[in-house]
């Protein structure tokens, strides 16, 4: 009789299977339609979240456009009153200069003045008598003094207002480039987008950072940067004027001198030029023996070149016969001149060492030495660019104080700047 191999499992019955498969049907719907509204409501999500990040994103480039153009209008103006400012500090050192050398000019008067006095103290008898023309030198040497301490009074009062002014215009500058610094980190982040590179999170991003200052502030902070520019403009404009004016009235009181001092002052700029003639010959010879000498350390430094280069090739090759084997390790005449020829080249190599070595000293020294000159020839520049200046500046000597104007603009060229500028911002 034939058997089961295997023993049979559990049977279910028919409503069992139908059940079952119901169940699984039903099951599949209600998946089916959660996933179906899970869908709708993440595709809805995706809509609005899409739609309000491209408007942030369109926000924050229209604010961020609107601000670009607020500091670019405040550095533009900020640019135009620091170009103000620099041209009135160049102006009123100019003056203050002129000041200065009319100031100088007046020691030559007075010491004529003074030496006229002394000359006639040594009359004798009857002809130590107070004269006209005594009178009229004393007279002089008051009106020297007194134009004297006028024009060193301006002079301080041009340095005050040159100290005030390159405090508004470091204030100015100070403000302008951190405005050129913010324009350029907003128009960069202007630049951003998804493709960028360079884009990454960072910690914190919506902290506050420390000194953060309200938009009200910073907009005072420029404005009162610019309208303290502007008063020490028109303080330094008013000054320039008193000081020309000065310069002027001294210069008519005192025109009887003038012949003298400008003798005086040709005969130092002619000595001037002779020593820096003589001075730039020097400064020529020296930047020869320079050339020549800085030629030299290159050859020397070639040369230790390749004698180094030399020695590594003989040092090679003393290595490379330490591997010969057994008996051919052997001192032979090979070992002894490459032996002579190393102690030969690190001779050669710190003979040539120790001449660089003195050919840089020489020509260290020979740089000093020109430093020594090129600083002497700037000194001698200078002083004749300062005599050449008084030379100028006693041309106004023979004009009438009624038809005096300066060769600087001492009045009107700002005199037209708004007593109360305010930045109008669209």
């Amino acid at each position: 009789m034939a058997s089961l191999s295997v023993k049979p499992g559990q049977r279910f019955t028919m409503p069992d299977w139908q059940n079952n498969s119901l169940l699984i049907s039903a099951d599949a719907e209600q998946q089916r339609y959660n996933s179906h509204h899970i869908r709708q409501e993440g595709r809805a999500l995706r809509n609005e979240t899409g739609n309000q990040a491209r408007w942030d994103e369109h926000n924050t480039r229209t604010c961020l456009n609107d601000r670009i153009t607020s500091v670019d209008r405040w550095r533009e103006a900020l640019a135009r009153c620091l170009t103000d400012t620099d041209l009135e500090i160049d102006a009123l050192t100019k003056v203050k200069e002129a000041a200065e050398n009319a100031l100088q000019a007046k020691n030559l008067c007075l010491d004529v003045a003074i030496e006229c006095l002394t000359f006639r103290e040594s009359r004798r008898d009857i002809d130590v008598v107070r004269d006209p023309v005594e009178e009229e030198l004393l007279k002089e040497v008051k009106v020297i003094e007194k134009a004297k301490k006028e024009l060193q009074q301006r002079v301080d009062e041009a340095f005050k207002q040159l100290c005030l002014l390159k405090e508004a215009r470091q204030q100015l500058n100070c403000d302008h480039r951190h405005k050129v610094e913010t324009l350029e980190l907003d128009r960069q982040c202007m630049s951003f987008n998804v493709t960028s590179g360079n884009i990454s999170f960072k910690v914190k991003p919506t902290r506050i950072p420390d000194g953060t200052t309200a938009l009200r502030e910073w907009e005072l902070n420029s404005q009162c940067n610019k309208d303290r520019a502007e008063a020490e403009m028109r303080a330094s404009v008013d000054l320039r004027g008193a000081i020309t004016l000065s310069i002027a009235q001294t210069n008519n009181e005192l025109d009887a001198q003038r012949i003298a001092t400008e003798f005086a002052l040709r005969k130092r700029i002619r000595d001037m030029e002779g020593a820096l003639s003589e001075l730039r010959w020097q400064e020529r010879n020296t930047l020869e023996e320079i050339a020549e000498m800085e030629e030299e350390i290159r050859q020397l430094e070639e040369d230790l070149r390749k004698r180094t280069l030399d020695l590594k090739v003989a040092h090679t090759r003393l290595e490379t016969r330490t591997y010969r084997p057994h008996v051919e390790l052997c001192r032979d005449q090979a070992q002894y001149g490459l032996t002579d020829e190393v102690q030969q080249l690190e001779g050669t190599i710190r003979a040539l060492q120790k001449k660089r070595t003195e050919s840089q000293d020489a020509l260290d020294a020979l740089y000093r030495q020109l430093h020594r000159i090129q600083t002497d020839i700037g000194y001698k520049t200078n002083s004749l660019q300062l005599d050449n200046k008084c030379m100028d500046t006693r041309r106004k000597l023979v004009i009438p104080v009624e038809k005096f104007e300066p060769e600087v603009d001492a009045v009107n060229r700002t005199r037209n700047l708004p007593r109360n500028s305010q930045l109008e911002l669209a």
